[in-house]
C-alpha cells in the first residue's frame, strides 16, 4: 500500500550496565531486531548508550573508549542487510579529544557522526571534564579514518525512509538557541535527540513541555530518547524518559521507572509537516544571524542512508487518528476550557461589531436547531457583556411547510428561558403566494419549494432589522459552508455570521457545554434551560423545508448530504494538511473503524469534493464572521479559491 508520507520511527531505551560495553552492545542489537520486526525505518537510542552515560572519569581511559568504538563497529555490522537507520550514542575520539556523539548507521555502514555542542558543566553535570564541544567542527567537516573515513559534523542532514532528519544531543535542546532550530530551517523534518536526562521533582513536566514546544516551533517530528535503568544511581536516577512528538502533539511516551529495556513506536506524518511549512511563509524566511534560510541550508551536508523496507501502515498503525478533530479533546477540564475559549471568541467578535455599529438591537431567526441555538446563546452573552437589555434581541420563529412540533416547542421555550423578545411569523402564506406568482406547483417538492422558504425567512429578518435598527445575526456553520448546504441569499446571508468557522460537530459540543456550564443564565420560563438544550442537541439535524410526517421531522440532512462527522473529518484533513482523497479515505478508516464501510466513506468523500468545489460561489461572498479555529473558509482570509475550479482531480 501507499505510505501517504508516513515514516515509522522508534525510541529504544535499553537496560544498561555502566562501562559494560558488550552487555550494552547486545541489548542494543536485540532492540534493533525488534524494531526491524515492527518495520521501523528510524530507530534512536540514548546518549552514550554504548558505554553508559555515567562512566565519569572512566571516559579518560583508553580501554573504555577503544572498547566502546569496537562495540560500535559491531553494532554497525549488525545492521547489515537490515532496512533500518539506527542512531546510537557513544564516545568518539578525534585529534586527542573525546566527543559525546551520535553515530548514524545503515546497512552495515556508519553514515555520519554528530558531536554534542553544548556540554553542561553545572550542578550535577561535569561533561566538559571529559568531552570537547562539537563546536570544534562548525568551521568545516572532518573525517574519522578510524571509523571508516566518515564525516564528523553537527551540520549533517540524513535522508531515511522518505524523511530528512538531523541530530541534537540532550543539553543542546535546553539552550536559548538549540541546534534543532537551525536544523529545521536547513530542511530537517525530523529531529533526533539522544539524551541522558536524570529525574528530579517536576523535571519530567518541564522536559515534556520543552520537547513539545520545540517540535511545534520547528514544525518537526521530534524523537527524544533518554537513558534507562542501569545507569549509576550513585547520586542520580535515570527513568528512561522517552518521547515522540509531532508538531507539538504527543505521539508516544515511554513508561518511566521500569527495570527492562523498552521501545516506543510512532508513525509520523512527514507529508503533513511539509505542507504546514509550505503554508507558513515565515518558516524559511531568515535565521537569527540575518542569514536567509536558503543560504543557511548550504552550510549543511546531506547524507543518504538508504531505502527503508516498505512499511505496511494498513496492518499496524502506530498513530491515533481522532474521528472528531474539531471537537475539544483531553480531560474534562481541558474540554470545558476549550469550549469556553471558542464561545468567548464568538462573543467578542459580536460585541465588537455591535459597538462599532452603535447598535443596541439584534435580530435572529430561531428554528429550534443546533445552529440557531448557538448563535442565540452567543448573542445573549454579548448583550450581557455590553450591558444591553436582552429585550433588544428579537428572536423570530418562522414556521414553514416542514416545521415539526418538537423544534417549534424548543425554540419557543429557549427564547422564554433566556428572556429575549420573541415573535412568530409564519412563512407559509407568503410562500404559497410566491408559488402562485411564479407559477410553481406546490405539490412539486424541489429546490424551488425549499429555497423559497429560506429566502422568505431571510427577507423577514432583514426587514425586521431595518424596523428595529438591529443587526441580523447569522446562524449558518462551517460544515454547511463547506458543503454549500445553504440557500444562496437565503440562510447564506446575514449581517454578522457568528458560526461561520464553527463546524457542525463542534456546534453540538458547544451547545452541550453551554447547558452543563450555565454560561448563559436563564431568566424565566417553565422548562429548565439545561433540559431544553439537551433536547435540542438530541434532535435530528434538519432544515425542515419539506412537509413533516405526523408532526415529526421527515427531512434528515445527514440522509441527504451524509454524516457531518465524516464531512468534518474530510474538511479538516483536506484544508489543514492538503491531504489527498486517497489519504483521507485511508485515515477515515483508521478513525471510524467499522462504523462506516469503505464503500460508504468513499461515496461521501466523493460527494464532499463534488459539493465543496461546486459550491465555492457561495463562499466567495460570505458575510463577516469571526475565525475561531485553524479552519476557516472566509474568502478574505484563509480560503481563496476560484468559483469555477474543477473537482475531477480529487475524485476517487
Amino acid at each position: 500500500m501507499k505510505d501517504f508520507g508516513y515514516i515509522r520511527v522508534a525510541a529504544a531505551s535499553p537496560r544498561v550496565k555502566v562501562a559494560d560495553v558488550e552487555f550494552n552492545r547486545d541489548r542494543t542489537c536485540e532492540l534493533i531486531d525488534k524494531a526491524v520486526e515492527q518495520e521501523v525505518s528510524l530507530l534512536v537510542f540514548p546518549e552514550l548508550g554504548i558505554s553508559g552515560y555515567t562512566c565519569g572519569d572512566l571516559f579518560g581511559t583508553s580501554t573504555l573508549v577503544e572498547k566502546s568504538e569496537a562495540a560500535l563497529r559491531q553494532v554497525c555490522e549488525h545492521t547489515a542487510g537490515k532496512p533500518i537507520t539506527v542512531v546510537v550514542g557513544a564516545p568518539v575520539r578525534y585529534n586527542d579529544k573525546l566527543y559525546n556523539c551520535a553515530v548514524i548507521m545503515y546497512g552495515g555502514q556508519i553514515k555520519g557522526i554528530v558531536p554534542k555542542i553544548y556540554l553542561p558543566t553545572y550542578n550535577e553535570f561535569y561533561e566538559a571534564r571529559w568531552f570537547a564541544s562539537g563546536a570544534d567542527f562548525l568551521s568545516g567537516n572532518v573525517h574519522s579514518e578510524k571509523l571508516g573515513g566518515v564525516t564528523i559534523s553537527p551540520n549533517l542532514l540524513f535522508e531515511a525512509g522518505g524523511a530528512c532528519f538531523a541530530i541534537e544531543i540532550c543539553e543542546d535542546l535546553w539552550t536559548p538557541l538549540p541546534p534543532s532550530s537551525f536544523h529545521s530551517v536547513a530542511g530537517a523534518q525530523l529531529i533526533v535527540n539522544l539524551s541522558a536526562s536524570n529525574e528530579v521533582l517536576l523535571k519530567h513536566t518541564y522536559r515534556k513541555n520543552l520537547v513539545c514546544e520545540q517540535s511545534a516551533h520547528t514544525l518537526t517530528g521530534y524523537i527524544y530518547c533518554s537513558s534507562n535503568y542501569g545507569e549509576s544511581t550513585q547520586d542520580l536516577v535515570y527513568g528512561g524518559s522517552s518521547l515522540i512528538y509531532e508538531n507539538g502533539t504527543l505521539m508516544a511516551e515511554m513508561e518511566r521507572f521500569t527495570s527492562d529495556s523498552q521501545m516506543i513506536v510512532a508513525d509520523l506524518d512527514v507529508e503533513k509537516l511539509s505542507i504546514l511549512r509550505q503554508k507558513q511563509s515565515s518558516f524559511f524566511y531568515i535565521t537569527p544571524d540575518g542569514t536567509k534560510a536558503c543560504t543557511y541550508a548550504q552550510l549543511y551536508t546531506r547524507v543518504a542512508c538508504g531505502p527503508s523496507a516498505p512499511t505496511d501502515f494498513g496492518k499496524a498503525f502506530f498513530r491515533y487518528i481522532e474521528p472528531h478533530p474539531f471537537v475539544p479533546a483531553g480531560s474534562p477540564v481541558d474540554m470545558r476550557e476549550r469550549c469556553r475559549e471558542v464561545f468567548n471568541i464568538q462573543v467578542q467578535g459580536l460585541c465588537s461589531r455591535l459597538e462599532h455599529l452603535n447598535m443596541k438591537n439584534a435580530v435572529i431567526g430561531i428554528s429550534g436547531g443546533l445552529d440557531s441555538t448557538l448563535a442565540l446563546l452567543v448573542t445573549v452573552r454579548a448583550f450581557d457583556r455590553l450591558g444591553l437589555s436582552r429585550k433588544g434581541i428579537l428572536g423570530v420563529t418562522m414556521p414553514g411547510l416542514g416545521t415539526s412540533a418538537r423544534t417549534r416547542s424548543n425554540a419557543d421555550d429557549l427564547m422564554e428561558a433566556l428572556g429575549i423578545t420573541s415573535k412568530e411569523i409564519s412563512v407559509v402564506p407568503a410562500v404559497e403566494q410566491h408559488f402562485r406568482d411564479i407559477g410553481h406547483d406546490p405539490s412539486l417538492i424541489d429546490a424551488t419549494y425549499e429555497n423559497s422558504q429560506a429566502r422568505e425567512r431571510t427577507q423577514i429578518l432583514m426587514d425586521l432589522a431595518n424596523q428595529t435598527g438591529g443587526l441580523v445575526v447569522g446562524t449558518g456553520d462551517l460544515s454547511e459552508l463547506a458543503l454549500g448546504w445553504c440557500t444562496y441569499n437565503g440562510d447564506h446571508m446575514s449581517m454578522y455570521a457568528v458560526n461561520a468557522s464553527v463546524p457542525k460537530t463542534l456546534v453540538r459540543s458547544l451547545c452541550s457545554w453551554a447547558g452543563e456550564s450555565g454560561i448563559v443564565a436563564a431568566k424565566t420560563g417553565e422548562r429548565d434551560i439545561r433540559d431544553i438544550l439537551a433536547d435540542i442537541v438530541a434532535t435530528p439535524i434538519s432544515p425542515e423545508l419539506t412537509p413533516a410526517k405526523d408532526g415529526e421531522i421527515a427531512q434528515l440532512t445527514e440522509d441527504l448530504v451524509g454524516p457531518y462527522e465524516l464531512h468534518d473529518f474530510f474538511l479538516y484533513h483536506f484544508f489543514r494538511f492538503g491531504a489527498s482523497p486517497e489519504k483521507i479515505l485511508f485515515l477515515s478508516g483508521k478513525a471510524f473503524g467499522d462504523k462506516y464501510s469503505e464503500e460508504v466513506r468513499k461515496h461521501w468523500l466523493t460527494h464532499f469534493f463534488r459539493r465543496f468545489f461546486g459550491q465555492q460561489f457561495k463562499r466567495s461572498c460570505l458575510p463577516d464572521g469571526p475565525k475561531v479555529g485553524s479552519v476557516s473558509l472566509s474568502p478574505r482570509g484563509d480560503w481563496r479559491m476560484p468559483s469555477d475550479a474543477q473537482w475531477k482531480l480529487f475524485g476517487l
